[in-house]
């Protein structure tokens, strides 16, 4: 009787190992299940992998008064307000050097140049003109962060040193520096501004 009931339990035993260590059934696909995608199977359950997008984890600032949150504040408004320009500025800089990489004719280089030139001059009588001075200091910062090249640097590059010059003095009188460079680490402020609004480089 004890070697029945010791066989029984053999058997159970046995049974469940069996049960264990069976691979679950294979995927049956019907004809509408035309997604593929991988798997884990996790206690016999086949569980899809979904991907999500990222999540973005940021903290909050917390200002030490009142004046410096609305230093903070005003930047922030400056830096949306020619985010737009900048921008416009890089798209039309880059357009500008492909059009000029295809073709080798002095004359027709000078065209595109000048008509890059008188855009960017529309732009400035409508808009750019009414720019405050800080306003305008951010818009150069941001300027050689969307092309990779000073203010300075690419009218130089494009209509001459010396006109890069006459521009650099008229700048000075409004106390702006078309030799401005833009650097992260030193614009900490403006680059967390631009990251929150969702923005990043262009020019890569």
């Amino acid at each position: 009787m004890k070697f029945i009931g010791f066989l029984l339990l053999y058997c159970c035993l046995l049974g469940t190992l069996k049960a264990q260590t069976k691979k679950p059934a294979s995927l049956t696909l019907g004809k509408n299940d035309t997604i593929k995608t991988y798997l884990t199977i996790d206690s016999g359950r086949m569980i899809p992998w979904i991907v999500m997008q990222d999540v973005k984890i940021v903290d909050t600032r917390i200002f030490k008064s009142k004046a410096d949150l609305d230093q903070f504040n005003r930047l922030r408004y400056n830096v949306l307000k020619v985010l737009p320009y900048a921008r416009f500025a890089g798209q039309r800089y880059r357009q500008l050097q492909r059009e000029l990489a295809l073709t080798g004719d002095r004359h027709k280089q000078k065209e595109l140049i000048n008509a890059c030139e008188a855009q960017i001059k529309e732009l400035f009588n409508k808009e750019i003109k009414d720019l405050t001075i800080s306003q305008g200091e951010v818009l150069i910062k941001l300027i050689d962060r969307e092309t990779g090249n000073t203010s300075f640097a690419m009218v130089k590059d494009l209509k001459g040193g010396f006109n890069a010059f006459i521009l650099q003095s008229a700048a000075r009188i409004f106390g702006h520096d078309l030799k401005e460079t833009y650097d992260p680490e030193e614009q900490k402020d403006i680059e967390a501004i631009l990251r929150q609004a969702g923005y990043s480089y262009s020019n890569y």
